[in-house]
């Protein structure tokens, strides 16, 4: 049974801002110790917003809750989801699940990795580039891709969603010149546009062959992505911002979307995701895993359709200082495999 519930947050500056606003990350590591003294750690992150929020939350209804439950990642998770409820179902509530639920798969992998407990059905799988770079002037962002071509990437993705679209333009035109024309490039707007920018973009984007366009709009709104899903062939892939299996199944079921996207902790951990999978599956939609390099990969080596991994330059869980070496994963050009290491989160 669960005996006890810590938290430690650590705000951990980044090599490369994600903006003047975004110096850090936030980490909340969640232990959980069980009366036979084992105990697991699992993440909670946030990038800017709601840490302290998430780790009250955490040292109180949280571990109030788990107390005396058995470490059962998935009737704990639909315990949690239950007596959670009130206080919603998205935001800080499955960000702050996420550690107890990475905790407990913590504890059910042991010195086990991961992608072994899951069952990985390949060896290894695409990384592609990315960046958070909206802020970069255009020769940083023509450096930056660069370096993605120097290491190898075979895709890579790139913010849009300048307040000028001859900006965005002009942005994708000079990566697309860095990396040629057979290199996948992908652009995310991040939830910048309304419908009638995102197909006036998408029109002015034609002739750089995006593999999709990443959150075009708000990530709730279900009826303008249906919309312009209609109107344009430039495949629409959503999710980071989706917390819920609900949510991805409304996605699917009306044909919002060609990828999705599921933060593993801000779906609320594993347990989730898997479920959100599994939906994905049914709808024969491919599941891409947005951000946490080193979780999300593994996961990747589980799904059923083959998946590319996000890697942010310099912001892996290795570079920023979470993960204790061996790497559960490595990554070599392009390609990321599983080192056999279990998953170790530093102090």
């Amino acid at each position: 049974m669960i005996k006890d519930l810590a938290v430690v947050l650590r705000s951990v500056p980044l090599a490369r801002p994600w903006g003047a606003d975004v110096p850090c990350n936030h980490a909340l590591l969640v232990t959980l110790t069980l009366e036979d003294g084992r105990r697991g750690t699992g993440l909670a992150w946030t990038p800017q917003i709601g840490a302290q929020a998430v780790k009250a939350l955490l040292e109180h209804d949280i571990r109030d809750a788990v107390t005396g439950l058995p470490p059962h990642p998935e009737l704990v998770w639909d315990r949690l989801s239950a007596h959670l409820g009130e206080a919603g179902r998205a935001g800080i509530v499955p960000i702050a699940m996420a550690g107890v639920d990475l905790a407990l798969w913590d504890l059910r992998c042991g010195e086990r990795p991961l992608a072994d407990v899951l069952g990985a059905r390949r060896a290894s799988v695409p990384v592609y580039g990315s960046g958070v770079n909206l802020h970069y002037p255009l020769e940083e962002l023509r450096a930056q891709a660069e370096r993605w071509v120097a290491a190898g990437h075979t895709a890579v993705k790139i913010k849009v969603g300048r307040p000028s679209l001859a900006e965005d333009v002009a942005r994708v035109a000079a990566v697309r010149e860095v990396i040629g024309p057979d290199r996948l490039l992908m652009a995310d707007a991040n939830q910048r546009w309304d419908l009638h920018r995102a197909r006036t973009a998408l029109r002015a984007l034609e002739g750089y062959d995006l593999f999709w366009i990443e959150e075009p709009l708000p990530a709730d709104d279900l009826a303008a992505h249906v919309e312009l899903r209609r109107g344009t062939g430039v495949p629409i892939a959503v999710g980071e911002n989706v917390a819920t299996a609900h949510g991805f199944r409304d996605l699917l079921a009306a044909g919002a979307c060609d990828v999705v996207q599921p933060n593993l902790v801000r779906v609320g951990g594993i347990t989730p995701f898997l479920r959100i999978a599994e939906l994905a599956r049914v709808f024969d939609v491919p599941v891409y895993p947005h951000l946490l390099t080193e979780l999300s990969g593994q996961l990747a080596l589980a799904l059923h359709h083959p998946a590319m991994v996000e890697r942010v330059e310099d912001a892996t869980l290795t570079e920023l200082g979470l993960l204790a070496a061996p790497s559960p994963v490595e990554i070599t050009g392009a390609e990321l495999r599983a080192t056999g290491a279990p998953t170790r989160w530093t102090a």
